[in-house]
């Protein structure tokens, strides 16, 4: 009698290994939303590193005889790209442990992304504001099309 207690024991554990190596079509959406999440946050963090760039290329824009103060510019272009640079970083990582948590159906939003995304566009917008509203208005003047 001990010999189909065991036949069954064995078989719950292989019906087990086959519903954790079966995925079914929840976890799949997970994952699936997951993806999408971090291809998101990578595009974010490309765009940020684009905009970086063309706030530190806005010099160039200027005719080649108008007075060009090297300015502060390039910072807030630097603080964009290594504010990008950090969120693709960042999102790799998060993509990765909130991948393992869904295998392990132990996820948990975690809100610290979330302000510290917010915070960082907040001090990038101040710092785009006041480099719009500080350059002198006589260097726009200046333009010349051809």
């Amino acid at each position: 009698m001990q010999l189909p207690f065991k036949f069954m024991q064995v078989n719950e554990e292989v019906s087990e290994k086959e519903k954790l190596k079966k995925p079914s079509s929840d976890r799949v959406r997970e994952h699936l939303a997951n993806e999408r999440t971090y291809l998101a946050w990578m595009r974010t963090g490309i765009s940020l590193m684009g905009f970086g760039v063309v706030i530190v290329r806005l010099r160039i824009l200027r005719p080649p005889l108008a007075p060009q103060s090297p300015g502060d510019g390039w910072k807030l272009g630097l603080a964009f790209s290594l504010v990008g640079l950090l969120t693709v970083m960042l999102s790799t990582q998060h993509y990765l442990v909130v991948r393992r948590d869904i295998d392990q159906d132990t996820y948990e939003p975690a809100d610290r992304w979330i302000i510290l995304s917010s915070l960082a566009v907040i001090l990038l917008g101040i710092g785009v504001v006041y480099y719009v509203f500080t350059i002198p208005l006589e260097s726009l003047n200046t333009v010349i099309v051809e």
